[in-house]
């Protein structure tokens, strides 16, 4: 799945979990495709979507979408801790997410800091049946009612 078509798909998977408020579109000016997701409780994220192509993918041909069996589904975690949001719970919760979202590209989701306790930058991992993969990075978060932060990765670590 390429950025774009992920962008739209992302939209309207994540609004789908339970605790997710609204999820809308979002680009920077290095970064063309992402989502704004606010959770019920006002916390905000703010993450750009990167991709990286299936083994001789040319973007400049039409795609063409791989589907085998969904993943299965899996409980939502927690995403509270005393009430507010952390970056890695954030990310297991929108791994579970998608994961939830029955699509037939999807091969796995994994929330960066499982697979990798010592990453540097949160977000969530996609492969796609194609081989194909997709990077949801988070980019900036925010407390309910606050606008997001000016510096990229300068994320809070509760929020």
């Amino acid at each position: 799945m390429r950025p774009a078509r992920f962008q739209t798909f992302a939209v309207d998977a994540l609004a789908k979990a339970p605790d997710v408020k609204s999820v809308d579109p979002w680009q920077e000016e290095s970064r063309p495709f992402g989502v704004h997701i606010m959770f019920m409780s006002g916390a905000q994220i703010w993450a750009a979507i990167t991709a990286t192509a299936a083994p001789g993918e040319d973007y400049n041909q039409p795609e063409n979408p791989v589907s085998y069996e969904a993943p299965g589904e899996v409980a939502y975690p927690d995403l509270y801790d005393g009430g507010k949001v952390t970056p890695q719970l954030a990310e297991r919760y929108l791994a579970a997410a998608l994961t939830n979202s029955g699509s037939a590209e999807i091969d796995s989701v994994y929330a960066y800091s499982v697979k990798d306790p010592a990453t540097n930058h949160p977000g969530v991992g996609v492969r796609f049946h194609s081989e194909a993969r997709i990077q949801l990075l988070f980019q900036h978060t925010a407390r309910a009612g606050q606008d997001k932060g000016a510096r990229p990765f300068d994320l809070q670590s509760a929020f």
